[in-house]
């Protein structure tokens, strides 16, 4: 019994609880770190294990962020933790935004001719778009039916230049050689000559007549020159672009639809296919509008005998392109001009435009607009008005094309979403 006892009691030497190899296991696990690590490994991968195990879970604080055996540390390192969000970097932050909107505020005005630019080149690539459609399904590849709009409209242009141009320096030219003779026919006249005395006009004449004014004159003629080669530049700019758009408008428009997320790109495809549809129908109605304006006008100027009829239906067809305005700007320009050749001339003139203003404005102007961008007629002249305020003739010439794409925006996202609210 004793030696039972000393075998197996709890005083045994081999496998009671208070034995040496207890006591030496007890000791190893106290004092010694390693097989705590080990332990804590074991534990940590063996679920089952038990209270020892979660007792050395609780004293090992884990594993130290940056240390090699921490998981998931890469190569410089386990990341740390985020920034606090003090009003420090709160205010740091939001000031960095100010600039970067200023900046950005900065470049769009500074860069406002040059968008100014591309906005037309691409308006002008979206009216003329439906053009190179048509060319394309009657067989020709897309560079070429590219290149036959473009030396259309190069016509077009050429056109207008010479019918405007040599009236212009004729009558210059005429000015010119007429002013000997006004300047003879004033100092011939007392009234004139006693207004020269009485306001000593002639001395005040001699006072301007000084090199700093002389130099003023020049800069302002070189301004001149400089306005008309900055002009010119401009055109050339657009043209350049549009062809350049009309090119590649496939590709760009696959990646304007791009840009949107895939699970929506089908309904923003189909929405921005008709926006383009529209105006670009809006462009061929205001091009036929304007043509019809600018023939009328070249036949009513052959009947009376207008100088330069053909200069004139040019300048009524440029202004007709203005939504609303333009048609009575050619009508008041047209009409001057048949008053200065006589007063009946100019009666005959502003009838025809007024009996012409009613026809356009309720006959032709409202079957093609309804057809092409179905806009109200209210909507369009606040439209117009609007454009004219903020944008001047460019606003004016978008006004209803915009309209109508805001218009196919409100009918097909924003009533139907709000109906399901």
């Amino acid at each position: 019994m004793h030696g039972e006892q000393a075998a197996g009691g709890n005083g045994g030497p081999t496998g009671g609880n208070g034995g040496p190899a207890a006591g030496a296991a007890a000791a190893g696990t106290a004092t010694d770190p390693g097989e705590q690590t080990s332990a804590s490994t074991s534990d940590a991968t063996d679920p089952g294990g038990g209270t020892s195990a979660s007792t050395g879970d609780a004293a090992d604080p884990g594993p130290v962020p940056g240390h090699p055996a921490a998981g998931g540390a890469g190569q410089f390192g386990q990341p740390g933790r985020p920034l606090r969000l003090n009003p420090f970097l709160v205010g740091l932050t939001g000031g960095l935004g100010v600039l970067l909107a200023y900046a950005l505020f900065l470049a769009v005005r500074n860069a406002g001719s040059v968008l100014v630019l591309v906005f037309i080149a691409l308006f002008l690539a979206i009216g003329l778009h439906p053009a190179v459609v048509r060319l394309r399904s009657w067989g020709l590849p897309r560079g070429l039916a590219v290149a036959a709009v473009t030396l259309t409209l190069l016509a077009i242009i050429t056109g207008a230049v010479f019918a405007l141009v040599p009236p212009i320096v004729s009558q210059t030219g005429e000015l010119i050689e007429n002013v000997p003779g006004y300047v003879t026919q004033l100092q011939r006249n007392d009234t004139v000559n006693d207004l020269i005395v009485q306001y000593d006009l002639q001395g005040k004449i001699n006072s301007a007549a000084t090199t700093e004014n002389i130099t003023r004159a020049l800069g302002g003629v070189f301004g001149a020159a400089g306005f008309v080669f900055g002009a010119v530049f401009n055109i050339v700019t657009v043209i350049v672009l549009t062809i350049y758009f009309m090119a590649t408008f496939d590709r760009l428009r696959d990646l304007g639809y791009g840009l949107v997320p895939a699970t929506r790109r089908d309904r923003v495809r189909l929405i921005g296919d008709a926006i383009l549809a529209k105006v670009g129908a809006y462009m061929v109605g205001a091009l036929a509008i304007a043509l019809l304006a600018g023939v009328c006008t070249f036949a009513f100027a052959v009947v009376v005998g207008l100088a330069y009829p053909f200069a004139l239906a040019v300048v009524v067809a440029i202004c007709d392109l203005i939504p609303q305005i333009g048609a009575t700007i050619g009508a008041v320009v047209i009409s001057l001009v048949g008053f200065a050749a006589d007063v009946p001339t100019g009666i005959a003139c502003a009838v025809f435009f007024l009996i012409y203003q009613q026809v356009e404005n309720y006959l032709v102007y409202p079957r093609v607009m309804r057809r092409s961008v179905q806009v109200n007629d209210v909507a369009a002249i606040v439209a117009a008005l609007l454009g004219v305020a903020l944008f001047g003739v460019i606003g004016a010439l978008v006004a209803i094309p915009a309209v109508a794409a805001i218009q196919l925006v409100l009918r097909e996202v924003v009533l139907p979403r709000q109906q399901v609210r």
